[in-house]
């Protein structure tokens, strides 16, 4: 080969590999947003979020959340300091006469603290799409509530769900939970990521922190169920003081129909609601393969009718495609094992957590990738989720600012801003998403996404040009 020949084969391997970079790196927007980056503060005990009702034995920290598969119960929570008082629901709606609902007691006890009174009570055969009132305090001092049950499962019913994480109850924490509900968009019932009091950021993992932080979300959660994701947060290991019992506070505090969709324990579970099939899983609980969880999922996604329920939503903490240098490839190993199953399955979009930022990534795939083919880079893949971090409700622990650079080509959109989210589903073809910065008006969206379903209208919904 002559002199000007090897100029011209090295030119076109330089060019080759510019290209191949090129391809890899050119990702899709970074907001020029610029963010405060000091670590926000927890409220001060003495906050009026986390003011105690008023009355002997009154109920604090009511919440709810599904109580069955269906969405035709709902699990009603609350506790009591003074004495257990009664376990009674009672409730009823414009077109019922009252009934009466009988739950059970727990306390616990975590080093130098000793629970209140936490109540469980699951109310049943509800009718759909209808608004119920409810009371709990019997006896002592009554508090009533409400919520509206959701429509009957099928595959054309409109529903807006709101998109909270690693909210925690700092001053930030109470911008984000306003901001969602003064959103005009109106979430019906919030999907909660992972990570709620950060109790364990506080010495001995100090346990009042998860009362105050019940009383902080009351005003949402009693209101509106929001669906658990447990996150590393929740964990509360500390063999140092003694406590060697994994989410304890958590699953005192925090209950979850989890046998209902057979699932063994309340950390992964499945729930249908209106058009959606909503699957909950753990990045803190053993996953590999014959795990509990593993063979709990694998008998799972067969059974979801996208006939009856087209939108696949999955929730999890650890984020498994993360363009930000904090938690980086955490969730790695989980979408090694599960990342085959989202694509066969077509999963419409997965929600994640910890990763105190936002990022939207396009339908990508990296299922070739076997460690020796050197097929690593993911893929656009339109049987594939789109992949939303959406960790930044507010916690203590400040925002994620620190990025990776450059963005990679799978990330659609990133910020590191507070905020929430909405998927406001319209029919079984398509469903708005948007998210929402804490720093902006009610009504305006920082990102958004019309959502094509992957089972009833398989068609290219990306939004970066790759």
């Amino acid at each position: 080969m002559g002199t000007s020949s090897r100029v011209a084969a090295a030119i076109v391997v330089v060019l080759g590999l510019v290209l191949s970079l090129a391809v890899v790196c050119n990702g899709g927007k970074t907001s020029s947003f610029v963010r405060k980056v000091e670590k926000t503060a927890d409220m001060p005990l003495d906050s009026d979020v986390f003011k105690v009702p008023p009355g002997y034995n009154a109920p604090q920290q009511v919440h709810i959340t599904q109580g069955d598969q269906l969405g035709k119960a709902v699990i009603v929570s609350w506790v009591t300091v003074e004495e257990p008082g009664s376990n009674t629901v009672l409730y009823w709606s414009a077109y019922s006469k009252k009934q009466k609902s009988e739950g059970k007691v727990t306390t616990y006890k975590f080093y130098n603290y000793t629970s209140g009174y936490i109540h469980h009570t699951t109310i049943r055969n509800l009718k759909f799409n209808t608004k119920y009132y409810y009371v709990v305090g019997i006896g002592h001092t009554e508090r009533q509530f409400w919520f509206i049950t959701p429509p009957e499962v099928g595959p054309d019913v409109p529903y807006t769900f709101g998109l909270i994480g690693d909210l925690g109850q700092s001053f930030d924490s109470n911008k984000t939970l306003t901001h969602y509900e003064l959103n005009p968009q109106k979430g019906q019932a919030v999907l909660f990521v992972g990570d709620l009091s950060y109790a364990d950021k506080h010495p001995n993992h100090d346990n009042v922190r998860w009362d105050t932080w019940g009383r902080f979300t009351e005003r949402s959660v009693a209101y509106q169920p929001w669906i658990w994701t447990a996150g590393n947060h929740e964990i509360d290991f500390a063999p140092d003081i003694g406590e060697t019992k994994p989410f304890k506070p958590y699953t005192h505090r925090y209950h979850v129909p989890y046998k209902a969709s057979g699932s063994t324990a309340p950390f992964w579970y499945s729930i249908k609601r209106a058009s959606a099939y909503i699957i909950v899983l753990s990045s803190y609980s053993a996953y590999g393969k014959y795990t509990p969880q593993w063979t709990w999922l694998e008998q799972e996604l067969p059974k979801v009718n996208r006939s009856e329920t087209p939108w696949l939503i999955v929730l999890m903490h650890s984020p498994w495609y993360n363009s930000y240098n904090y938690h980086y490839m955490e969730g790695e190993t989980m979408r090694v094992m599960y990342e085959p199953w989202f694509v066969q399955y077509k999963v419409d979009v997965v929600f994640a957590g910890h990763v105190h930022a936002y990022e939207r990534s396009e339908r990508i795939s990296n299922v070739a990738y076997n460690i020796v083919n050197g097929i690593c880079i993911p893929v656009k893949d339109q049987s594939a989720p789109v992949y939303i971090t959406i960790g930044d409700g507010g916690n203590l622990e400040g925002l994620a600012t620190n990025m990776t650079e450059p963005q990679p080509a799978y990330s659609a959109y990133r910020e590191a801003s507070f905020g929430h989210a909405t998927f406001d589903i319209k029919n079984r073809t398509h469903a708005y998403y948007g998210w929402h910065q804490n720093q902006d008006g009610y009504a305006v969206t920082a990102d958004s996404m019309w959502f094509f379903n992957r089972y009833h209208h398989p068609v290219d919904d990306s939004t970066s040009a790759q």
